[in-house]
């Protein structure tokens, strides 16, 4: 059973998303969004491993409010373009 699903997107990413689907004739949009749902949630990926970049990412929301989370930041910044 198909349903509508309503995404916001970065209109840039829409131009490009519907360039690369025009260029594979019989692909429009919405298959290609399925098809990328359907392999980030098949048993084969729910198996593997968290990707870094996404553990590096947790917690990162719930911070607790007695971190100074500016000098973190200006920190981060110092060792990156030092």
């Amino acid at each position: 059973m198909e349903t509508k699903l309503t995404l916001k997107l970065d209109s840039v990413i829409i131009k490009r998303a519907k360039r690369y689907v025009n260029k594979h004739k019989g692909l429009s949009l919405s298959k290609l969004v399925g098809i990328y749902f359907r392999s980030l949630t098949s048993e084969e990926n729910i198996d593997k491993a968290v990707p870094p970049i996404v553990s590096s990412l947790a917690g990162v929301a719930m911070k607790t409010k007695n971190e100074n989370l500016k000098d973190e930041y200006t920190g981060y910044l110092v060792k990156k373009y030092k």
